[in-house]
């Protein structure tokens, strides 16, 4: 079992920053990714940003290359999401999750432990 925790939502003006922590325990060797999702109301949870566990190297949605940086910090155990450049459109629920499959990072359904969520709201 992997516990996830996230942390670090709250609201920002438009083109603000927020930096977004995650902190996995219990059997993190089972872990194979890290991954950040978003969800806004009405619409489904999507892929933002996915750190694979032994090596750091780091994917994206395409569309939040060079806003959103992923990366773990000096614990290893503590993942950070940090978004600069922020947009209203940006405002959903902000989840964490831990694969331990080795497959498929950007897919919600391939993570099998997911933290409670923390909501981002940017205002214009």
């Amino acid at each position: 079992q992997v516990h996830i925790e996230e942390s670090g939502g709250g609201l920002v003006q438009a083109g603000g920053s927020l930096r977004l922590s995650c902190v996995a325990s219990g059997r993190t060797f089972n872990i194979f990714y890290i991954g950040w999702f978003r969800q806004a109301p009405g619409k489904e949870r999507e892929f933002v940003a996915a750190i694979r566990w032994s090596s750091d190297y780091t994917y994206y949605i395409d569309s939040l290359k060079g806003r959103f940086t992923i990366g773990r910090v000096d614990d290893k155990n503590t993942v950070y999401l940090q978004m600069d450049s922020l947009e209203p459109e940006d405002t959903a629920v902000y989840y964490c999750a831990a694969n331990p499959n080795g497959v498929d990072w950007n897919v919600p359904a391939k993570y099998e432990y997911w933290g409670q969520g923390t909501q981002v709201t940017v205002s214009s």
